[in-house]
This record gives structure tokens, sequence and C-alpha cells, in this order.
């Protein structure tokens, strides 16, 4: 099960609904590339079937994917004191330096994220040494180049 924010499971749903409704439009191309005659040397009808085989490949990850998320209520994250849960932002200071970063943790990552704090996805190595660490603790994180430890300073 993925844990996911009531706007990341919206973000979702308006891609699936939104390749749904391109279906139409992938099936119009189609036929208008069959129209032109021989299909061995057609570039257009060969280009709207890959887009249309990767465009179904895509609604398919995503209704499953829908079936398998579940729903946290963001305020209820915020209610229980000083333990970060998803949709929470934390600050950071990694040990060694005085540098505090904000991390936002996400059940999925924005395409475009905000440029004021780093997103953290819940099943990422930082994800899960956040998950349910309260302020104050220390985290240890497997990082490709070795093992990183943060403290938790505050939940923003």
């Amino acid at each position: 099960m993925e844990l996911v924010t009531k706007t990341e499971k919206e973000a979702i749903e308006a891609r699936l609904a939104g390749l749904v409704g391109n279906r139409v439009n992938i099936s119009n191309r189609i036929a208008e590339a069959r129209a032109l005659g021989d299909l061995k040397e057609n570039g257009d009808y060969h280009a709207a079937r890959e887009q249309q085989g990767m465009e179904e490949a895509e609604i398919r990850r995503l209704e499953e994917r829908l079936k398998n998320v579940s729903v946290i209520d963001e305020n209820m994250a915020k209610a229980v004191a000083n333990v970060v849960f998803i949709g929470c932002t934390v600050k950071l200071r990694e040990h060694g330096t005085d540098d505090e970063d904000l991390y936002k943790l996400v059940g999925e990552a924005s395409p475009r994220p905000p440029l004021d704090y780093i997103e953290v996805t819940a099943t990422s190595p930082m994800g899960e040494a956040l998950l349910k660490a309260r302020v104050g603790e220390e985290v240890r994180v497997n990082a490709p180049r070795g093992v990183k430890r943060f403290t938790i300073v505050e939940i923003v």
C-alpha cells in the first residue's frame, strides 16, 4: 500500500483522466494515418500506434496504483506533536555542519518541486528514516556515498 496526500491522489487522478480523454484523439490519428494507404512505410501510423501503446500502459499503471493507495489526513499528521508523517515539512541539520535544510515528506514527488524545500518520498532511504521520527532525534540515511546522519531540528 502506498501512502499519499489528498493533493497527490488528485494529481494522479487528473493525469489518468487526461490520458483517458486523449484516447479519442489517438484513435483519430490512427484512423487518419491508416487512410493514407500503405501501413508498412507510414511513419504517422506507427508513431500514433506507439503513443497509444505507451499511454494505455500508463493508464493501466495509474489505475493499479490508485487501487493500492491510502490517503492520509495531513491535518491528523500535524496534530501528532513532534512526529514526522507524510505531508510534514521538517528542518534537518546534517551532522558535522551547521547547515539546516527543509525537507518535505511526500507520497509522490512533484514533477516540478518547489525551490524552498526538498521533496523526499516515503519509500526513499531518507523518507524511511524520517517517517515516524521525532523532533530532536538523530536519523541515519543509507545514501549511495555512505551513511549520513541528520538531527531533526523542528517540524515546520
